[in-house]
């Protein structure tokens, strides 16, 4: 079978596969056990009940200690529906709450049971470093009276407060940050160093986020390296007064782009080059980078340029990524196009996906509005099961139908004419666009029309809270990109709820999709900020067949003439069907290129755990004395016990940071080039494998005979030092995550044509 028809039958299962879900009645039964001990605890006054919370054992102690903590703590009693939450983060399981459902409070009773039985420390995972922060301060009156002490991390944080707020029973911090403290705890040449305990328990929040969009981004720490140059950064001005068709071609998918033969003979002359030959390798690399930024990426929709710097977008969220970058010169290439100086890449002294670094917890959960659809990748990634908790009111928000539009612009004035109608009523609502550009142009389209409207996207992101606070006020428009991970609730009459019962007798927030995700559940995000807790709400989708994911995904499946009303409204089922399709393809391609990058990862994540075991003997033994001693007995027996230990300890440490430093860089150039070996018929996770496993075989032997070497060519004193070796580590090192680059590999291109023809060919 080739390849393309294992992509197809993967596909296929993919798309027909139902998620599944734990059943709850074990855990429903320890509810009337649990509201049956509520006398009894309110009871206690605050220090018996510290006390009683330090000796609980059971789910239904730690369920009804930490029900009455925060009645006290938080003036809040949580639901039943919170407490089944609560057990299954307890059991290990992913906890699917509906928006508004109080999440946080359920995750703070179950990082209190974790820790009461034996599984602490806890780490509380976040999406942000504001998440992680307010959910610490929030819920401490509530670990407080549990005897349980919290603290928060985030970028700012320095190394002092971060050991200390590590050293709590639990400890909220993004997911970036404690990944990045991991891998600075990874290089430290004295264990009284390190920030960050042994790893326990992890639970995550906005898990599905966490867990699946971001699992296989590398999360980096960098050093400087002298004299780095820079050939993107040149190649853009070549390519800058390029026009499109005439110098050069983009694929339909836009996620590819040519040079013509024309475009070619221009940068050649420029250059006075043969880009071809042998020797223009790199410089060829530089200017097809360079075209791709110039033609491909675009501001205000991948990126914005905000203090003189270029942030990248996170399209799950619609805010700005911290910290991220796109890799193999692509983030050079776009800061030479907005005309920025480049910001270093450095070179990489550890790295590790989030992936893999969630998975060193001994014990994982999680909880998310929406884990139903990814169920079958938590179980294949993490061994996680989904619990699906009910909300504690039923939903009655008014789902519409898609409304689907022959162009963009009939879609975009029916946009603006449905607001404008909700908007006379005052009835509030909330859009949800795609991108920071179209957000802006709605703002526009919607001021000429004389509808007032707030504007959240990644350019103002910092006043979320308070723009998404006021969102269910009367009158209000709040137009956003993606709502996925917000973290603040939308309460009908605004923050204040003063109009409460005058919105609720408008149907409440409606929420408005300016077309359909590539994913169903950020969707799902979006639609869940109505109806919260039992309020009335309405939504629903706006879709154009020229939108992005139509085009890409379902285009030959839609029929050349379908039933349409006189204002661009389509009413064919086909078309419904199509577009659903459409969206179902595109997070087959997701699920698969995830897969992909992860099989990549493994070799090299089963490398990295066996260097640190050895690193950790080198650091915390005297096993680096003892091989000197063993190799060069003459000149280790010449020395002060102490001395030798530490000297030992210093040249292996270095040698083995550098050797795994220059063994990542080595991966990295393997990988970017292994695709092509395609084309001889080679399977490239095999070539993968052929050339990382021969190389991390020879690197200890290496690590050890560079320590001999420098011990063998170095005299000692009390007072040496490792520069005195040439043994200096990187003046300056910084962190970052590597965002995906949005063409993809070869094989990633691949997976995703596959994708378009399964459209093609309406396999369900």
């Amino acid at each position: 079978m080739g390849v393309s028809q294992r992509l197809k039958t993967r596909f296929r299962r993919f798309l027909q596969r139902p998620g599944t879900t734990v059943d709850l009645a074990p855990l429903e039964k320890l509810l009337p056990a649990i509201e049956a001990r509520a006398e009894e605890m309110s009871a206690l006054d605050d220090a018996e009940l510290t006390e009683a919370a330090a000796a609980a054992s059971s789910y239904e102690e730690i369920c009804a200690l930490g029900r009455e903590a925060a009645r006290r703590g938080l003036d809040q009693r949580p639901y039943d529906v919170q407490l089944l939450g609560a057990m299954s983060l307890l059991s290990g399981k992913v906890a699917e709450m509906a928006t508004g459902e109080g999440k946080t409070l359920t995750a703070a009773i179950a990082a209190y049971g974790h820790v009461r039985l034996g599984n602490g420390p806890v780490h509380v995972l976040t999406v942000n470093d504001y998440l992680a922060r307010r959910d610490a301060q929030w819920m401490e009156p509530v670990y407080t009276l549990l005897g349980l002490t919290v603290g928060w991390v985030n970028e700012a944080s320095t190394p002092v407060e971060r050991r200390a707020a590590y050293a709590c029973d639990v400890t909220y911090v993004s997911v970036s940050e404690a990944g990045f403290d991991f891998l600075r705890d990874q290089l430290v040449t004295d264990v009284e160093d390190r920030v960050q305990p042994a790893l326990r328990t992890a639970i995550v929040d906005e898990a599905d986020s966490i867990l699946i969009d971001e699992a296989r981004v590398p999360m980096v720490l960098a050093g400087s390296v002298p004299g780095e140059q820079d050939p993107v950064h040149a190649a853009a001005a070549l390519v800058r007064g390029l026009r499109k068709g005439k110098h050069y071609t983009v694929a339909e998918d836009g996620r590819s782009v040519a040079f013509t033969s024309a475009g070619l003979a221009a940068v050649e002359a420029k250059l006075g080059i043969d880009l071809y030959d042998e020797e223009n390798v790199e410089q060829l690399s530089a200017v097809n980078v360079a075209l791709h930024a110039h033609a491909l990426l675009h501001r205000d929709v991948d990126y914005i340029v905000r203090d003189g710097t270029v942030e990248l977008i996170d399209e799950m969220r619609g805010r700005v990524a911290q910290r991220r970058r796109w890799p193999d010169g692509l983030q050079a290439a776009v800061e030479a196009k907005e005309g920025l100086d480049a910001t270093a890449e450095g070179e990489v002294l550890g790295t590790i996906a989030v992936q893999a670094y969630v998975g060193l917890y001994p014990k994982v959960c999680g909880m998310t509005a929406t884990a139903v659809l990814v169920g079958d990748q938590l179980r294949e990634f993490f061994g996680l099961e989904v619990a699906v908790i009910p909300p504690n009111t039923p939903c009655v928000r008014v789902d519409e139908p898609d409304r689907i539009y022959a162009t963009r612009a009939e879609k975009e004035e029916a946009l603006i004419d449905e607001i404008k109608r909700c908007h006379a009523d005052g009835r509030p609502v909330l859009v949800g666009t795609l991108d920071v550009k179209e957000s802006e142009q709605l703002a526009a389209g919607l001021n000429a029309a004389g509808v007032p409207c707030v504007v959240l996207n990644a350019k103002n992101d910092d006043e979320e809270a308070s723009i998404i606070a006021e969102a269910g006020a009367y009158g209000a428009v709040t137009v956003s990109t993606q709502m996925a991970g917000r973290g603040v609730d939308i309460r009908l009459g605004g923050s204040d709820q003063s109009d409460r019962d005058r919105v609720a007798g408008l149907d409440g927030l409606f929420v408005i999709g300016s077309g359909r995700n590539d994913s169903r559940r950020v969707d799902d995000q979006l639609r869940g900020r109505a109806g919260r807790q039992g309020d009335p709400g309405g939504s629903v989708f706006l879709v154009s067949l020229e939108d992005d994911l139509v085009a890409r995904h379902a285009g030959d499946t839609v029929p050349a003439s379908p039933r349409m009303n006189a204002d661009g409204l389509v009413t064919d089922a086909q078309v419904d069907y199509a577009v659903e399709h459409a969206q179902r393809v595109a997070e087959g391609v997701n699920h698969e290129i995830h897969r992909n990058t992860w099989r990549y990862s493994v070799v090299i994540e089963q490398q990295r755990k066996a260097l640190a075991e050895r690193r950790e003997r080198l650091l915390t033994s005297d096993v680096a004395a003892l091989m000197l001693l063993d190799k060069l007995p003459e000149k280790a027996g010449e020395m002060d016990e102490d001395l030798l230990a530490r000297v030992a300890r210093s040249i292996a440490l270095y040698h083995l940071d550098r050797l795994w430093a220059a063994h990542l860089a080595e991966l990295s150039e393997v990988r970017e080039g292994v695709h092509l070996r395609a084309l001889g018929r080679l399977d490239p996770l095999d070539e993968f494998h052929r050339a990382a496993v021969p190389a991390f075989t020879d690197l200890v032997p290496e690590i050890e005979a560079r320590t001999l070497a420098t011990f063998t060519d170095t005299e000692f004193d009390e007072d040496w030092e490792p520069d005195e070796a040439e043994l200096v580590r990187p003046s300056a090192t910084w962190t970052y995550l590597v965002h995906d680059n949005p063409f993809g590999s070869e094989l990633d291109r691949l997976i995703a044509s596959v994708g378009r023809r399964l459209a093609g060919s309406g396999a369900r």
